[in-house]
């Protein structure tokens, strides 16, 4: 049992915790402070604050911790890809995927923080494509992480639920070992009431012939009476407490009382069985009535089980008698022209005629025969007062089988978290895709519009005639603009390689020229 720890130790722990964590993320902003030149100062210094509150609320919040880090990401790049904000958006994406029970919230977080790039980066931008950019980081960077995060989750809850069964599938099992064991007990009970009873009608029998003789005293005769009053008695008590102690599905014993292995033998071999016996003469000679009744029940139950599992089969009991100990033996090969046996595994026989060996004194082993078929064993003490042996653990057969169907499972979903991803690739490279087939048409600058463009004209009036997109990059081979203005590039038709470049210094327009594509050498 794992120990309990102090609620003192347990807070300090966490700050502890939570404090290195805190180190740990702000090792990035300080980086991207001093070695990431053009880098925003402000956005990139409110990284300390920002994650000290992220990494407090990451156990309660989560999804908040996760969405602090997104707004200074957005102000540094549209891209959302950053030096300063880059581990701690993938170490809070995973600890939201460890920490929350259900994934719909996250996953409409994810699906708001798509949609509302997309009108950002066309507003900010006046282009569609770093939103692309942005959907890969937020798959690659935040939604990876997160489902990472769930799959450990699943994989404890799954791990926890299986231990669970598998501890309430023992106390069955042990409930159900218990249950034949007394029951196995109250067979055992009314075979010997027969052999009391048997016993007692002898006394009784006796003590009545004592009673008739006229040779003996009238005090002689009234004593037999009492004794064969006396035997009667114990008789019917006898019989009442084992009515008490037998169960309501239990009948009276199947078999007549004092039924030799022989006999048994013999009636299995006229019911269609066979079966070879191998037995010395002494064997059923002298033993206590446990180990008698023991015998006959491991031979018993083994024929019936071969007559159910391996009908036709030649079944062979071999029974072997030394100076302080019996041993017998039936073994019978796999069905003939079909599979081999399966052994029993679950059911009462087994466990019923364990605990009768046990309480003899002696031990039973079952199991498979190297050819294929099925070996009953048990080894039985020849003279009274032997101990019995140790109870064994039940089979848990059925919590290996749960425990396998819960590895099913957690298999099942880190295929789903390898594919997830991928999918949304694809879907990501389609969508491009037919971006790129559409976007040139959205970005063309009427030839009308650019001849009533004057250098010198307000950019507010420049940019009313304009397209709502603009081209996410000029010609190839274009030069870098001129230091102190900024340039942007609209199409000169759909199919033309040669784009319209309009370059502002502050609010007006500088220059305005067509750029074309230059050939590579």
């Amino acid at each position: 049992m794992t120990p309990r720890i102090p609620p003192d130790r347990r807070r300090l722990r966490a700050a502890l915790t939570g404090l290195s964590l805190w180190l740990a993320l702000c090792g990035a902003p300080a980086l991207a402070l001093e070695a990431v030149p053009g880098s925003p100062v402000g956005a990139t210094a409110a990284a300390f604050p920002l994650l000290a509150v992220a990494v407090l609320v990451r156990g309660r919040r989560p999804l908040v911790a996760l969405a602090l880090p997104v707004a200074p990401s957005l102000a540094i790049t549209l891209d959302l890809f950053t030096v300063a904000y880059s581990p701690a958006l993938a170490v809070f994406g995973y600890l939201a995927g460890v920490r929350m029970p259900r994934a719909r919230p996250a996953l409409w977080c994810f699906a708001g923080l798509a949609a509302g790039a997309l009108p950002l980066t066309a507003v900010v931008g006046r282009t569609v494509w770093p939103w692309f950019s942005f959907l890969l980081t937020l798959l690659i960077n935040v939604v990876l992480p997160w489902l990472l995060g769930r799959y450990r989750r699943q994989y404890a809850e799954l791990v926890r639920t299986g231990w669970q069964l598998a501890a309430r599938m023992e106390r069955e099992a042990r409930a159900v070992a218990e249950r034949t064991r007394l029951r196995e007990r109250t067979r055992i009970a009314g075979d010997m009431h027969d052999s009391l009873g048997h016993d007692l009608a002898l006394i009784a029998l006796r003590a009545g012939a004592l009673e008739l003789a006229p040779e003996l005293s009238a005090e002689h005769r009234a004593a037999a009476g009492e004794l064969r009053a006396a035997a009667g008695s114990a008789t019917e008590r006898l019989a009442e407490i084992i009515g008490v102690l037998r169960t309501d599905d239990e009948g009276a014993p199947r078999l007549p009382a004092g039924e030799s292995v022989p006999r048994l033998v013999e009636r299995a071999r006229a019911s269609g069985m066979t079966v070879t016996l191998e037995q010395p003469d002494d064997a059923g000679d002298g033993l206590p009535a446990m180990t008698g009744h023991a015998l006959h029940r491991v031979v018993q139950e083994s024929l019936t089980n071969a007559a159910k599992h391996a009908p036709g089969a030649a079944v062979r009991v071999r029974i072997t008698r030394e100076a302080e100990e019996l041993a017998v033996t039936v073994t019978h090969p796999a069905r003939p022209a079909g599979p081999a046996p399966a052994p029993v595994s679950g059911g009462s026989g087994l466990v019923g005629l364990d605990e009768r060996v046990r309480l003899a004194g002696g031990a039973l082993r079952a199991g498979p025969a190297p050819d294929g078929g099925f070996t009953v064993s048990a080894r039985l003490p020849t003279s009274g007062g032997t101990p019995a042996a140790p109870l064994r653990g039940p089979e848990t057969t059925a919590t290996g089988r749960e425990l396998a169907h819960a590895r099913q499972q957690v298999r099942r979903r880190l295929r789903q978290t390898l594919a997830v991803p991928f999918a949304l690739l694809a879907a990501l490279v389609v969508l491009m895709g037919l971006c790129h087939l559409l976007t040139p048409s959205w970005t063309v600058l009427e030839r009308q519009s650019y001849d009533r463009l004057r250098p010198g004209d307000a950019r507010s009036r420049v940019e009313s005639v304009l397209p709502f997109l603009a081209l996410d990059a000029p010609p190839d081979g274009t030069p870098p603009p001129p230091p102190g203005r900024s340039c942007v590039y609209y199409g000169v038709s759909p199919d033309s390689a040669a784009a319209y470049e309009l370059c502002f210094a502050g609010d007006r327009l500088a220059t305005k020229r067509v750029a074309r594509e230059r050939p590579r050498r």
